[in-house]
């Protein structure tokens, strides 16, 4: 498709338009379960800007728009956990999402964090799309976690 995309750290002065997409994004993910009340669609603007400041993010931008992020945080047993990886639905499937994958498991650990042994994510059963990323991007199931009667997460990792 030939897009300029460029992947950068986000910052609290992103949180605005990561909430907008993510509000846009995890429409097809409410549809698909049948719940509307998802976190991520129920998350404030200070819930991500609380999200950035305690972990770290990347943003993927054409020109000025954010049109895709993701999120991270590294706990003390050295377990990067990778959340929200969010596409812009006209932008999918054009491999923004698997640079973003890659370039949150390259971003450094913070000072204080241990050095990254793995890399764990969760997503819904039925997100096939998002399955078949992980599954590309060398992530192996790892266990299931029943949340409610429509929705089974799944949690995949691989070692850093």
């Amino acid at each position: 498709m030939g897009l300029s995309v460029t992947i950068s750290a986000a910052d609290a002065g992103d949180a605005e338009q990561i909430l907008k997409l993510q509000y846009l994004c995890y429409q097809s993910e409410a549809e698909l379960y049948g719940d509307w009340s998802i976190e991520p669609l129920t998350q404030s603007l200070d819930a991500v800007r609380a999200e950035l400041a305690e972990g770290y993010g990347l943003v993927a931008r054409l020109g000025d728009e954010v049109v895709a992020s993701v999120r991270a945080r590294t706990d003390g047993d050295g377990t990067v956990h990778i959340a929200k990886l969010i596409v812009h639905p006209r932008l999918r499937r054009h491999g923004i999402g698997g640079r973003l994958l890659d370039a949150i498991e390259r971003h450094p650990a913070g000072t204080d964090a241990a050095a990254p042994k793995r890399f764990q994510l969760f997503t819904g059963h039925r997100s096939e799309g998002n399955l078949r990323l992980y599954r590309a991007k060398g992530y192996a199931r790892t266990g299931t976690r029943e949340v409610g009667p429509r929705l089974t997460l799944v949690t995949l990792e691989k070692a850093a």
